[in-house]
């Protein structure tokens, strides 16, 4: 706590109503407890009344002085010192409660019976009003503090959690701009080669290229932003008839399309970097060329969308997919791998199935609301 108590921190309305009910509670529990402990059914009525009457004398001031409590406990709980300092000011919150206790105490006795018999109910209960005034400080105030520092927990998760999701979000916004360079850099250099071939069929891949840079600014929304299957696939299709120009024959691809799946959600340019791994590592590096397959289903236990692109290529060892140096793996399957991560709270799935000499396949799992 530091040496001059600072302002107390700001408490949720809400939340401070919820206490005082708490408090409101627990000081009728005490004083039904106190009632029937005094109270003897059995014998008379009026004894019931007497016990009723005794405990509302008894409690009434303690109860009313712990609404003053809460603001001392606060302001001590705002502050930063050493602990030997708060436990002293307790201590002094202590005596003042009792002192309190036993003026209110005294002060209705000599209105009821006179300052004579208030006099001598003082000498008589001084010591163990004292005692009971620090016991029941302490209880007060241990409750008190306890909320407060469960308010500061929870708030203190919350931020948490809302630091994490914000994070998860810029995140999540660098991952998705690392992804449309990646492509907009090879389509370019894939468009390059091909004006030195035939610039006919360039002309025709241009327009081709338009159409999918439209495709490309139009997901540059947000991170988060949803599009469907058949959208990513048409731009995969103008995509593939791009590489067809530069690769021909050697390139050829399989479809494998479940019809009632291109209405599902997934992010933009999720499928679009894995087959343009697979044609990358896989086919453009053999003479022959090769196959890339594209597949979608339902998952028919938990509907969700699976997706996978796989190619005949060399594959590699799977232990090599986290060392950066044979870059099989890829800006765009490294950057998916992250974002999978990050999105739909984690629930997205990414797996790589390869080995040397029998390709390389990456399935994905997307939940669908």
């Amino acid at each position: 706590m530091s040496d001059n108590i600072a302002s107390p921190p700001a408490v949720d309305p809400g939340s401070r109503r919820s206490l005082w009910i708490g408090y409101a509670s627990a000081c009728g529990v005490a004083w039904l407890l106190y009632v029937l402990a005094g109270a003897e059914f059995q014998r008379a009525l009026w004894q019931l009344w007497q016990a009723v009457y005794q405990a509302t004398l008894a409690l009434w001031p303690p109860m009313i002085l712990g609404v003053g409590v809460f603001p001392w406990v606060l302001r001590m709980q705002d502050g930063r010192g050493a602990a030997l300092r708060e436990v002293a000011l307790h201590g002094v919150g202590a005596l003042v409660f009792g002192a309190a206790w036993q003026a209110c105490d005294y002060a209705v006795s000599g209105l009821l019976y006179g300052h004579v018999f208030a006099n001598v109910n003082l000498e008589q209960t001084v010591l163990w009003r004292a005692i009971w005034g620090v016991i029941a400080y302490a209880a007060i105030a241990t409750a008190f503090t306890a909320w407060l520092q469960a308010r500061r927990a929870r708030a203190a998760s919350l931020a948490a959690a809302h630091a994490e999701s914000a994070l998860a979000r810029a995140e999540l916004a660098v991952i998705s701009g690392k992804l449309n360079p990646h492509f907009l850099f090879n389509t370019l250099n894939s468009l390059i080669a091909l004006t030195r071939k035939d610039a006919q069929a360039a002309e025709a891949a241009l327009m081709r290229f338009s159409s999918m840079l439209r495709y490309v600014l139009d997901t540059k929304r947000s991170a988060a932003d949803r599009v469907p299957l058949g959208e990513e696939i048409e731009f995969v299709r103008d995509y593939l008839a791009l590489e067809s120009l530069r690769l021909g024959k050697r390139l050829r691809v399989d479809w494998e399309l479940d019809p009632e799946t291109m209405a599902d959600e997934i992010p933009p340019l999720s499928l679009q970097p894995l087959v343009e791994n697979a044609i990358q590592h896989g086919i453009a590096p053999r003479v022959d060329g090769g196959r890339v397959g594209i597949r979608s289903a339902r998952n028919v236990l938990n509907q969700g969308l699976e997706l996978s692109v796989e190619d005949d290529g060399a594959g590699c060892e799977p232990a090599t997919l986290d060392d950066p140096a044979p870059a099989r793996s890829g800006i765009g399957l490294t950057a998916l791998r992250r974002r999978f991560a990050l999105d739909y709270d984690g629930q997205a799935r990414l797996q790589i199935r390869t080995q040397p000499g029998a390709g390389f396949r990456v399935d994905l799992w997307i939940p669908q609301p």
